[in-house]
């Protein structure tokens, strides 16, 4: 079982990002690939998934999140795209809140999270989450304006991002409205605050 890895980000997209380690291209489905730098040497926290005709890498930006990761996928109705689609909001404290609130309705804005399934994360981890290392925080680069007029880029890798963590093209398009003014000098910057507006909603 892997740990973790501590290789060169070679590339970056919406879907995953790909670590090289001694010659040797590690394929990771993440949470937020904006978040890591290409062509840095980064340490990335993984997990093994292994199905019948399937074998899977996940990525982790810090030991939290893989906890976190561990967490989610022990409920049942809880598959490893929905737990990265949580974790992608980068609100660790907001998630535990609401499981300790009973706050199913806060739980339900996640793609493919149900009232039957936030019962559930409610039921198996309220209480639970005392364990997890405290997460490195985001830059918060919302109020970051750009020199130049490149934000369109951004903001297209931001909602193809959202696509890949399970969330509909209406909302994304309700999202992608509401960040009509907003300027930012990163993907990660317009993720993090279309996650934000959807969990607002």
């Amino acid at each position: 079982m892997y740990e973790y890895l501590i290789g060169k980000i070679t590339a970056i997209n919406p879907h995953y990002i790909v670590v090289e380690v001694n010659g040797i291209g590690y394929q990771l489905q993440v949470a937020n690939p904006f978040r890591y730098e290409e062509n840095t040497t980064q340490k990335v926290y993984v997990y093994q998934a292994v199905r019948e005709n399937d074998v899977t890498l996940y990525g982790f930006y810090d030991l939290a999140e893989k906890q976190l990761f561990l967490k989610l996928i022990s409920v049942s109705g809880i598959g490893p795209k929905s737990a990265l689609a949580i974790l992608a909001t980068n609100d660790q404290g907001g998630f535990v809140a609401a499981i300790n609130a009973d706050d199913e309705a806060y739980l339900t804005k996640f793609p493919s999270i149900g009232k039957k399934t936030a019962k559930q994360i409610i039921l198996d981890l309220k209480g639970k989450m005392d364990d997890i290392e405290t997460p490195t925080p985001m830059v918060d680069q919302q109020n970051l304006a750009l020199d130049f007029d490149n934000e369109q880029p951004y903001l297209k890798e931001a909602l193809e991002a959202m696509l890949s963590l399970g969330y509909t093209k209406t909302e994304v398009k309700k999202v992608s409205q509401k960040l009509k003014d907003f300027q930012a000098d990163s993907t990660d910057a317009y993720l993090s605050a279309a996650l934000k507006l959807v969990l607002k909603k």
